[in-house]
């Protein structure tokens, strides 16, 4: 039976020691709120003989939950850091467990953990990378190891958001001018239609086209934004496109 130590149990780490416990794990999580039902009296005490344990406290506390359990690591035993963060502190992290001899693995969960819990898809990098996609993935967490180095994982995550969330902002702002306008079933299906048709041809001709014709498009986008400021809705993400696509034309 795997042992897992878990610190935070917030959102993501209450549904994931859940999660382990239903697949036959035992869990001893750790939290500072009373709130969360804690049933480990510290990160030390929630590390001490786990076969794995699981950083989940938010990158701001990430250090402060590894400094504390350092203490308790020993070698054969893998720290996992699931908090989204740049490769830096992930580096640190694994500079941090080093001398306990534990393994460690920087971990990136690519997908809303309350939409998934334990099956949320996972990449990982660093010297323990390996052992994680092993034990979690025996028991439900589908794991994709990615490198040797600590941060590797959360590098791709990253720019992964850039796309992503970068996408959602440029979605949000045209249904909200759309909606301004009287036009948001169309808008809808326009959004749609770009989605279906995304393929590698769709992306090569946004890179491409966007730095053949960058005076065009900045000039369009300067209309687009004033139209935005007409209908009341802040143009964020068209100010930034003709500011960016302005760079472009100046080469």
């Amino acid at each position: 039976m795997t042992v897992v130590g878990i610190l935070g149990l917030g959102e993501a780490g209450g549904l994931i020691a859940a999660d382990l416990r239903a697949a036959g794990a035992t869990v001893r999580g750790y939290d500072p709120l009373p709130a969360t039902r804690p049933d480990a009296g510290s990160e030390a005490e929630a590390a001490a003989g786990a076969d794995v344990v699981l950083s989940l406290t938010t990158a701001a506390h990430a250090r402060e939950a590894a400094e504390a359990a350092a203490g308790a690591l020993r070698p054969g035993q893998l720290y996992a850091d699931l908090n989204t963060s740049g490769a830096a502190l992930k580096q640190e992290l694994a500079t941090l467990v080093a001398p306990t001899g534990a393994a460690f693995a920087d971990v990136a969960l690519m997908a809303p953990v309350p939409d998934h819990g334990l099956r949320t898809p996972a990449l990982a990098s660093g010297p323990g990378a390996e052992a994680f996609s092993a034990a979690l993935g025996a028991l439900g967490m589908p794991v994709e190891t990615v490198g040797a180095r600590p941060g590797d994982a959360a590098q791709r995550k990253l720019l992964r958001s850039v796309l992503w969330k970068g996408m959602a902002a440029v979605v949000t702002e045209a249904l909200a001018a759309a909606r301004a306008a009287g036009e948001e079933a169309w808008m809808r299906e326009q959004i749609v239609s770009v989605f279906e048709s995304a393929d590698g041809a769709l992306a090569a001709h946004m890179e491409t086209g966007s730095i053949r014709h960058a005076q065009r498009r900045m000039r369009e986008m300067e209309e687009a934004a004033a139209m935005l400021d007409e209908l009341g809705v802040r143009p964020r993400v068209a100010e930034a496109a003709a500011a960016w696509l302005q760079e472009l034309q100046r080469g």
